[in-house]
């Protein structure tokens, strides 16, 4: 089963350490990168949508981090 997760953060390395824990455990990038104006607290916030190929039944209760 192909799973999906949508990561986001603050612009920051913080962000950019997220991504990089998520591709070294076997996460693959989906699409490009997506940056938003946060006025409310006047920060940039990105996501990155990484996908992964895993030997699991879906269910809802999946922590999806975890895998």
């Amino acid at each position: 089963m192909k799973i999906y997760r949508f990561l986001t953060g603050d612009d920051t390395s913080a962000f950019c350490h997220k991504v990089t824990e998520a591709l070294s455990k076997g996460w693959d990038l989906y699409g490009e990168p997506s940056y938003a104006y946060d006025s409310a607290n006047g920060v940039m916030r990105c996501g990155q949508a990484v996908t992964k190929e895993a030997d699991v039944a879906y269910s809802a209760d999946l922590k999806l981090g975890q895998l």
